[in-house]
């Protein structure tokens, strides 16, 4: 898989073994000098390798630029937010720890929110700036691929990429934004926030270039790079389950099949029964950020469509317009992404 051709880092020089304190005194010299906009969760959104970040997250990112070293058994999550990843960290998770070792009822994901089962690299790299890489078989992350750290890109690792359609992925960062942004901010309007997302102007955005860039990868190396998408894993998610597995290196067994371990799997990672858990309705975690997140935030409908409830039938369209127009060239399954209101009209 082909390293990033981004430049250096620009704040390379100024980040080293102090730790955090150093990390974000290089922040703030550096962030006065590259474009800010509005933000969504946060007062603003910094513009760096052409896509948007908070505060925090751009400093996990410039972290693993510079320290991030990846195991050759690393299996990596990514995704645009609000793209389904609390249900794909549930189930990758699950996959990759099946062999005996947890009973039914004992099982992590049961007592923990799958984002401290998995966390998310920059965040991680937020909280510790110097070594950055934790010791674990899955890790996840919403950074681009051109702003993927070198030592990852040319690594032996695996990457599962997840997108939705992005009518469903804006309404559910709209609602999420309302729940994270501090009281102090004035409110995000729904109508300010969908000019922005149109724009490219969210967090990790824009969120085509996104996707398409990962996209690009997974045909330059399929065997290094997955693209699922998350309509049609709610479509069928025992055969994409299978999928999955065999892609991360841990294959169902014919057994297995048998056992129904799949369906076990799929059923304990459903959103039913994960936003059913008194971890994920009470729990807290603090992963990268200076405000503890509620667990309860990340669960709120996971239903495909959910969009026709809140936007109107110009947005509808507009949005279906810049995806069309996006991904009609690419050869990227738009299974399902289009609403039938763009098609009645053309």
């Amino acid at each position: 898989m082909a390293a990033s051709s981004v430049s250096q880092n620009p704040v390379e020089a100024k980040t080293n073994d102090e730790g955090q304190i150093e990390t974000r005194k290089a922040f703030m010299e550096f962030s006065s000098s590259i474009p800010k906009r509005k933000g969504w969760l946060s007062e603003h959104l910094y513009q760096y390798q052409g896509s948007w970040y908070t505060k925090p997250k751009f400093e996990g990112l410039v972290s693993l630029q510079n320290h991030f070293k990846p195991q050759p058994t690393t299996v990596l999550l990514v995704s645009n937010p609000k793209s389904g990843t609390t249900w794909f960290k549930a189930l990758l998770f699950a996959l990759m720890n099946r062999t005996g070792q947890y009973e039914d009822n004992s099982h992590p994901l049961l007592t923990k929110s799958p984002h401290e089962c998995v966390p998310f690299l920059e965040s991680y790299a937020y909280d510790n700036p110097t070594t950055p890489y934790p010791d674990l078989p899955l890790l996840a992350t919403h950074v681009p691929y051109a702003s993927l750290p070198e030592s990852l890109l040319t690594s032996d690792c695996r990457i599962v990429y997840v997108f939705r359609d992005p009518k469903d992925v804006f309404v559910s960062l709209w609602h999420f934004a309302g729940k994270r942004r501090p009281k102090k901010l004035p409110s995000l309007l729904l109508d300010e926030a969908f000019e922005m997302f149109c724009e490219g102007v969210s967090p990790y955005g824009p969120f085509w270039d996104h996707v398409l860039a990962y996209q690009k990868a997974s045909l330059e190396c399929p065997e290094r790079v997955l693209i699922l998408q998350y309509e049609e894993m709610t479509r069928d998610p025992i055969v994409h389950a299978k999928r999955l597995a065999a892609f991360i290196g841990h294959p169902f067994s014919l057994e297995e099949e048998r056992q129904g371990v799949i369906q076990r799997i799929v059923d304990m990672c459903s959103f039913e029964k994960l936003s059913s858990l008194e971890v994920n309705k009470s729990g807290v975690h603090h992963g990268g950020t200076p405000v503890a997140v509620q667990n309860s935030s990340y669960f709120r409908e996971g239903k495909v469509g959910d969009y026709k409830n809140l936007l109107t039938a110009e947005m509808i369209q507009r949005l279906d317009k810049i995806t069309k127009d996006k991904f009609g060239k690419s050869g990227l399954s738009m299974n399902g992404l289009l609403d039938d209101y763009y098609h009645s009209t053309k």
